[in-house]
């Protein structure tokens, strides 16, 4: 058994070398360069816009308040379910892991990869709801499946081609819904909680061991709690996972932000070399860094750009699925929410992350060494620097909170990305398998509070950096629409002129109704 798994971890590993490495980040980078050049630098140009109708449209009943319209929800729960899908563990372990392996520079490169990363997610967003279309239920659906299929596909003679990339695109979502959004999660959650809230009664029963690893009952009950409540709030649908992700997401996200913060300003001399560090070591390899051999710039790069898009997705054409089923009809103005998911997830939470793990001294600016080997549990000890009273730390006990809540609303977001991918892979039969598939996805909960080898976590990674490769394959290939969508947006709403017929759906009936819409109540 274990050579067989040895067997199935070199050939995952070559293929995520391929996607991550060789092949995928390079293109996911070039799409945002391209779209950000055809777009004139719209995150730029446009920021005033954009901020204004997202972050600061969030006091406008039009966008938070929830929508009377069957299966649909509100911009802002559109947003928050996103959100819950990627901020998650990928913003704590992760920006850890980057820094770790990659240095401080790796941070620059997420940045970066988030700055283009803006109108990737821009883009795909678009390409959603100018191509979605209303399911068995009544339900609003989208996503990459269905713009490689419409989109893609309409061009001469990629008929099959679209199609063929829409069929892997959903295969690759529903394999990485049960890995990165669900078993990969569920591990963090209990292995930190467990550990931040020990209790040797339960901890102390030991099930089974594996390897060097063993499961207790602690982890099995945890496990089932998990299960529970996950499975109560996944059978209530996309309008019930939305609430609560609008509940959960906000209020965290400033949590960790103010926490953070505290952290950051309570070492406020060092927040000049942590800067320097970023930006020094962007460009440069580490001879020594972390005690190893030295961290090639190659490294730095795809560090900090693959911790990146596993933070945001922004590339993926995941997220695309939750915001093709907000209810507002203007194709841009949810892609301005794209832009703000972005900006929000890396830009904001994870330079938080990066910046208290940096000034907070748990690892050397110059050797690299840290005071622990664990990603998650170096933002713990960066916490417990300030956050800790006697033999209370609880900087531990907060960090565990959060990947909880964290994860648990990115299980919630997957959830919904693998019924989407599946309903798309069954067709008429969509009501009955999207129904196993929720049951499977809610039994998977238990394996991962359970699992001991990593080998789950990485062969899910391979396959959410595969679901990247077709979707921008067809964000590419659909790019001069998305220009062409923009400008007819910004003509419109931005420049006044009312001689511009809107570019709102594929759909000739859909674009109709809701022009119609429009003119009886100004809504966008």
């Amino acid at each position: 058994m274990n050579s067989f798994l040895d067997g199935v971890s070199e050939v995952n590993a070559i293929i995520n070398s391929f996607v991550w490495t060789k092949f995928g980040v390079w293109l996911l980078i070039a799409t945002g360069i391209i779209l950000t050049i055809m777009t004139k630098g719209f995150q730029i140009t446009h920021i005033r816009h954009w901020m204004k109708k997202t972050i600061g449209s969030l006091f406008d009943k039009k966008v938070v308040s929830h929508t009377n319209e069957k299966a649909s929800i509100s911009q802002f729960q559109a947003l928050c379910t996103a959100l819950a899908a990627t901020v998650g563990v990928g913003n704590i372990a992760g920006v850890a892991a980057a820094i770790m392996t990659g240095g401080p520079g790796a941070v620059f490169w997420m940045w970066v990869a988030a700055f283009f990363g803006m109108m990737t997610n821009y883009s795909e967003n678009i390409l959603g709801i100018y191509y979605r279309r209303k399911n068995h239920e009544g339900e609003w659906s989208g996503g990459a499946m269905y713009y490689l299929e419409d989109g893609l596909g309409h061009y001469k003679g990629m008929k099959k081609a679209g199609k063929i990339l829409a069929v892997l695109f959903a295969l690759f979502a529903v394999f990485a819904s049960f890995g990165i959004g669900n078993m990969g999660q569920v591990n963090k959650i209990v292995m930190n909680f467990t550990t931040a809230f020990n209790i040797p009664a339960l901890s102390n029963t030991t099930l089974y061991t594996s390897g060097d690893s063993g499961v207790n009952l602690y982890m099995l009950i945890v496990g089932i709690v998990l299960l529970v409540v996950v499975g109560i709030v996944l059978l209530g649908g996309i309008q019930r996972i939305a609430v609560v992700a609008e509940k959960i997401i906000p209020f965290m996200v400033v949590a960790f932000v103010l926490g953070s913060l505290v952290i950051i300003f309570g070492n406020i001399t060092a927040i000049g070399a942590a800067f320097k560090a970023v930006f020094g070591m962007a460009f440069t390899s580490q001879a020594a860094w972390g005690g190893a051999a030295g961290v090639s710039l190659k490294t730095i790069i795809t560090m900090g750009c693959k911790r990146g898009v596993f933070s945001n997705e922004a590339g993926l054409g995941s997220s695309v699925m939750v915001h093709s089923n907000s209810n507002v009809i203007e194709p841009v103005k949810q892609g301005l929410w794209g832009i703000f998911e972005v900006f929000a997830d890396t830009i904001v939470v994870c330079t938080m992350t990066a910046l208290t793990i940096l000034t907070s001294g748990v690892i050397d600016l110059t050797t690299g060494k840290a005071v622990t080997d664990n990603d998650s549990t170096l933002v713990a000890e960066a916490f417990n620097t300030v956050f800790k009273i006697g033999k209370f730390e609880f900087g531990r006990y907060f960090i565990a909170l959060a990947i909880l809540l964290f994860a648990f609303t990115t299980i919630l977001g997957w959830s919904h990305y693998g019924v989407k991918a599946v309903e798309y892979l069954a067709g008429s039969k969509a009501p009955v398998v999207t129904k196993v598939y929720k049951i499977i996805f809610v039994l998977m909960i238990l394996s991962g509070a359970l699992m001991t080898s990593s080998i789950a976590w990485d062969i899910s990674d391979t396959f959410n950096g595969l679901m990247m490769i077709p979707n921008l394959i067809g964000v590419l290939a659909l790019s001069p629409l998305v220009m062409k969508i923009t400008e007819n947006y910004v003509d419109r709403r931005l420049k006044g002129r009312t001689d511009v017929r809107p570019m709102l759906s594929y759909f000739s009936e859909i674009e109709e109704e809701n022009i119609r819409k429009i003119e009886e109540t100004g809504e966008e």
